[in-house]
């Protein structure tokens, strides 16, 4: 059984030296590999050059991704491949356009235009008080994924802030239909600190509440054998 897991945190660019990131490291997807290793699974992992990666041994491939656009190029390639996909990736949800300054910007008559514009420099100047960021929505690779392979199980992972449980149950239940997921990790980031990581794996029907990263490994890789078996 071929496993592909992405894990850490896209960073999409603003010019040659700045960057938008989010601050995932990459634990929890490192811990998950393990689980999957230790199982005798064969696991490529996508990741960052940041985030943390287990060590090398047999049975792991390690892929270095940055940005959205190289996710999805790389996914588009190794999802066909494998059997199971475990999405724990944080991808950003928005990528740079332009950037200028609030003075440009209140110059503008059409500030829709400035959508079309890019910068050029390698470094933007920061002669500027005030900086104005134009950002895009990114597509969302979840939702690729059935397109790319529709016999690949898909477990995917759904994080919000300071919800209620009845809340993050039905985002997650729609994401998990949405996108044709077998499961999605429910989660909310005011449950998750250094020692615990409160979370619930949810299917159409189930939920299985866990409260550490290593319960979390453990409840996933029980239902990727039990899809074997």
């Amino acid at each position: 059984m071929k496993i592909l897991i992405t894990s850490g945190g896209t960073s999409e660019a603003i010019d040659r030296v700045r960057s938008i990131t989010n601050h995932a490291t990459g634990n929890l997807g490192k811990i998950i590999a393990e689980r999957c290793l230790e199982a005798q699974l064969d696991v490529t992992l996508v990741t960052t050059r940041t985030a943390v990666k287990p060590q090398a041994q047999n049975g792991l491939t390690i892929v270095e991704i940055n940005d959205v656009a190289s996710l999805i190029h790389t996914l588009k390639e190794l999802v066909p491949m494998h059997d199971v996909i475990i999405h724990s990736m944080a991808v950003s949800d928005y990528s740079p356009v332009y950037m200028t300054g609030l003075e440009q910007v209140k110059a503008t008559q059409n500030i829709e235009s400035m959508l079309t514009e890019t910068n050029v420099e390698g470094k933007i100047s920061s002669n500027d008080e005030y900086q104005v960021l134009f950002l895009k929505k990114t597509p969302k690779v979840i939702s690729f994924i059935k397109q790319w392979n529709p016999a690949i199980q898909l477990i995917g992972f759904k994080l919000l802030v300071n919800v209620s449980k009845e809340e993050l149950f039905q985002v997650a239940r729609a994401s998990l239909v949405k996108n044709q997921a077998d499961y999605i990790l429910a989660n909310d980031l005011a449950e998750i600190t250094q020692t615990q990581h409160s979370a619930y794996l949810l299917d159409k029907e189930k939920v299985y509440p866990v409260q550490t990263k290593e319960e979390i490994a453990n409840i996933i890789l029980e239902k990727v054998l039990e899809k074997r078996r």
